[in-house]
């Protein structure tokens, strides 16, 4: 008889392998829970992350071993790619490795404890053929989350103080000389929306962080002709992308990104010749400002998007005189906040009176009084022009 047609391996009079497939869920749910009740770094990862990854990775952690016991051979080392991968992401999080082996051995105490209830004298040399399978298991196992996560820290640490960094920073002075940049770059400056799992007090709460600026990077990465040059924290910064694509890609990229992060995020973008880092870095810092302060919606900005916010956010004598036409209405915030969104909405009333949660014929008569304070009509051509400048000198001045 050969190998692959050896009969199932029975304990306590069960298929082995049949019994831990069929009991996997419910094994996984008591799995997780202990994680959750002995190591208190798994307790304050994001329910998110335990319900996904970490449950996803118990159940086929115990499927896998299923097979191994079904065909009645060991495992390949080639055949640890999700645990690799999930360690890989704890280590990017920082979960210490020391938890993680303790967690896949608290789940592989369960797993054999449930396989071998009931045992008796007579299974003996089926328990003892499962136990070399078992132990051979856990041995590649280890091995294989081991690696991989000390593999992910080399790679952080190498780029934490290594030639990335360095090369970012030389870029960002305008000197880099030694270095080898590439001809172009796509810069952006970008901001990030809180992801509500960030709400959550201590190591949760700063896990959910770097989960978010770590898929931000992926997709980043995933567009850049190499990988992204980033220094970013959980509210946004800076990315160098080198980039030999079309700006219309740009758009894509951050939609991208925000649908992997499950978050808003804007981004302010120039691309340029690694001469000009420097000043577009610059210039896209000081878009995101005007962006934030005009309250537009998340996406992606450039100079053409906000040329005339830009421009008469430059210093310049008549920045306080156009601010001063808005003047009386500084006791007023209900019109002027009427105003800003009436000209947001193209002179919608309907889109105002939503966004502003009043009755269009209430923004009808805040747009009269507006008139009547200022002398400025929105519905001439003019004062239209008039009114969208005092607003962004007033933004500059204030």
């Amino acid at each position: 008889m050969t190998r692959d047609n050896l009969p199932p391996l029975c304990m306590a009079g069960r298929p082995m392998a049949a019994h831990l497939r069929a009991r996997a869920p419910r094994l996984t749910r008591r799995v997780v829970a202990r994680l959750l009740a002995e190591l208190p770094v798994y307790a304050e990862l994001p329910q998110e992350e335990v319900a996904g990854d970490v449950a996803g990775i118990v159940q086929h952690s115990l499927r896998q071993f299923a097979d191994v016991l079904e065909r009645r051979r060991p495992a390949e080392p080639g055949e640890f790619a999700r645990q690799r991968d999930s360690a890989a992401l704890r280590a990017e999080e920082g979960v210490p490795l020391d938890a993680i082996l303790a967690a896949y051995q608290i789940g592989a105490a369960m797993a054999w404890d449930e396989l071998t209830a009931g045992a008796e004298p007579a299974d003996l040399p089926a328990f003892q053929e499962a136990l070399g399978y078992f132990l051979d298991f856990q041995r590649l196992l280890v091995s294989a989350v081991s690696a991989a996560y000390l593999e992910v820290r080399q790679i952080l640490d190498s780029q934490e103080h290594g030639g990335r960094h360095a090369l970012m920073t030389a870029l960002l002075d305008g000197d880099t000389t030694g270095h080898r940049p590439a001809p172009r770059y796509a810069v952006l400056t970008l901001a990030f929306a809180p992801h509500p799992d960030e709400l959550a007090a201590g190591r949760r709460g700063r896990i959910a962080a770097r989960r978010k600026i770590r898929r931000v990077r992926t997709v980043l990465d995933d567009v850049a002709d190499e990988p992204a040059l980033t220094a970013l924290d959980a509210s946004g910064g800076t990315a160098l992308l080198p980039f030999s694509a079309g700006e219309d890609v740009l758009h894509d990229l951050v939609a991208a990104a925000a649908k992997a992060a499950g978050i808003d995020v804007t981004a302010a973008a120039e691309i340029t010749g690694p001469a000009g880092v420097p000043a577009a870095v610059t210039r896209t810092s000081e878009i995101m400002e005007l962006v934030r302060r005009a309250g537009r919606p998340p996406g992606l900005y450039r100079l053409a998007d906000v040329l005339l916010d830009y421009q008469l956010s430059r210093p310049s004598g008549a920045l306080p005189a156009l601010a001063a036409l808005l003047a009386p209405l500084d006791s007023k915030p209900d019109l002027l906040r009427t105003l800003e969104h009436y000209l947001a909405c193209d002179l919608d009333r309907r889109a105002t009176g939503a966004a502003l949660h009043v009755h269009p014929n209430t923004v009808a008569y805040r747009v009269r009084r507006i008139s009547a304070l200022t002398g400025l009509d929105p519905s001439c051509p003019g004062d239209l022009r008039l009114l969208h400048a005092a607003l962004v000198a007033r933004r500059s001045v204030t």
